[in-house]
């Protein structure tokens, strides 16, 4: 991969800008998986990226990490002298003394509400300054929802208008000034959108009634980072997707199956998984081929150690290269994945180049419960775990899935993966963020599907290609993958 101060980056993707987390042009959404419910978060939506973060408690006010937020957005870098944390993100400065509130950006001094606190070189700024110190170092306009830990840099919010139609049944319409992506459950009387990924904001009034005796009522909620429409039915209904994700129509189930890609009565189920291939095309498919029904996976997991042959990936070290940071990686969690009787393919094993597209079919084509993409990289620490994001395909036809859109059905079971894998990670002691992004090849993979993004530890490069090093983290990751195993399993029926 091309190295980035933000993290994993793509080439070659059709359709979509390219994807880069600190420096290159994106339109990325990361979102965090790991932890419970309770853990507190923050969101935060941009034009470049929308991710949300964890929010911590120190003296009994919320923090949150100032290098982590910036991150996403740019070229961002800090150093330690002595109590003094000095932070550069693009061509602006700041910098914050531990214990004290005096700070300084862009050639001005201010105060923070609370006391900024140094831990390990990481700097945390009280949550209630996050707006301010945006605004100051983006030099843009930042709003913030406090209530819900929702925070907007510049004109990015999403709004949307409902209807209830005459028709019999009636549908209730709802349209987005963008594209959406919600998550979509059910329970007796009520569908829920929960808008993890996307910059949503309510009507002026939270509650909408409809004259309807079907659908009766919506009702906007938000709150520890996300946003929530509610729609309150007299009858079972599902949610269709159209007009590119702009648009969400509800309705009675009968009526629902007409109207286009339903949603489920929970979380999306998994696609079938595409018929066997004897090669790769050469130019990436508009589509790739399903069968009717599922069958038993020969292969557990498929392994992909990113770049090979002249495609050398990102240069870590003047003589440490990603291609071979990435195979040893890929051949160590092969070896953990195997010893608890995951049966584990690798996409190669040599030094050999293939394209994205090339990586895509023969994962699909070993029709894995799992595919794991490794990538390395010389800035940050610990490890990044990235699932794809995906609208709704609307170029399905029959047996035949839209290319570009292929992991939509599948993006349940690779936020499972990610949770597990995640959990395991921090169960080791291992620093881990997890992260959701529009990167192939991700979304052309029909199964679950997760990228490892390894970084030095303590920003020591030279171990990051060590095997004391790297099998820990291995080892961890083949743990999570074992663990969630079942459910995986359960999930693909």
């Amino acid at each position: 991969m091309t190295n980035t101060a933000g993290g994993i980056g793509s080439s070659g993707r059709r359709g979509l800008m390219r994807v880069g987390l600190g420096g290159l042009l994106a339109i990325a959404t990361v979102v965090l998986l790991s932890g419970s419910a309770e853990d507190k978060r923050v969101s935060i939506y941009s034009t470049i990226a929308s991710y949300s973060l964890p929010v911590v408690e120190r003296h009994k006010l919320d923090y949150v990490g100032l290098l982590e937020v910036l991150e996403p957005l740019g070229t961002v870098s800090a150093h330690v002298n002595g109590n003094r944390w000095r932070l550069r993100y693009n061509d602006t400065d700041a910098e914050f003394s531990a214990k004290k509130r005096g700070a300084r950006a862009r050639n001005t001094n201010f105060d923070l509400s609370a006391n900024f606190i140094l831990e390990g070189g990481r700097g945390l700024v009280p949550l209630a300054d996050l707006s301010t110190l945006l605004s100051r170092i983006l030099g843009g306009p930042v709003t913030y929802s406090p209530n819900a830990r929702r925070l907007f840099v510049g004109n990015v919010a999403i709004h949307f208008t409902a209807q209830v139609n005459d028709s019999t049944p009636p549908k209730l319409t709802m349209n987005f000034s963008s594209p959406v992506n919600p998550a979509i459950a059910t329970e007796p009387g009520k569908l829920r959108m929960t808008f993890r990924h996307d910059a949503v904001v309510g009507p002026s009034s939270p509650r909408l009634t409809f004259n309807s005796t079907v659908i009766t009522s919506a009702s906007f909620l938000e709150s520890n980072g996300e946003a929530e429409v509610v729609i309150t039915s007299t009858v079972p209904v599902l949610a269709s997707f159209s007009n590119n994700g702009r648009t969400i129509t509800v309705g009675p189930v009968a009526a629902a199956a007409t109207a286009g890609q339903v949603s489920p009565p929970a979380v999306p189920a998994p696609a079938p998984l595409p018929a066997l291939v004897t090669a790769p095309a050469p130019v990436a498919p508009a589509s790739v081929a399903t069968p009717p029904a599922l069958s038993p996976p020969h292969y557990f997991a498929v392994v992909d150690a990113s770049h090979g042959g002249d495609e050398r990936g990102a240069a870590l070290t003047e003589q440490m290269v990603e291609k071979d940071v990435t195979l040893a990686f890929a051949r160590l969690l092969r070896q953990e994945l195997d010893s608890r009787g995951l049966r584990t393919l690798l996409v190669r094993d040599a030094d050999t180049a293939l394209t994205l597209d090339q990586r895509a079919a023969m994962a699909n084509a070993a029709a894995p419960v799992i595919y794991v993409c490794v990538h390395a990289a010389s800035q940050g620490s610990g490890v990044r775990l990235y699932t794809g994001l995906t609208a709704s395909g609307r170029e399905n036809s029959g047996p035949f899935l839209d290319w570009d859109a292929a992991q939509y059905a599948s993006q349940s079971l690779s936020d499972a993966a990610a949770t597990s894998v995640a959990a395991a990670l921090h169960g080791k002691q291992i620093s881990v963020r997890t992260l959701t992004v529009p990167l192939r090849p991700l979304n052309n993979i029909t199964t679950a599907a997760v990228a490892i993004e390894i970084a030095p530890p303590g920003g020591d490069i030279a171990r990051l290609s060590s095997p004391a090093y790297q099998q820990p983290i291995a080892a961890a990751v083949a743990a999570g993958l074992a663990d969630a195993r079942d459910k995986l399993q359960e999930m693909r029926k």
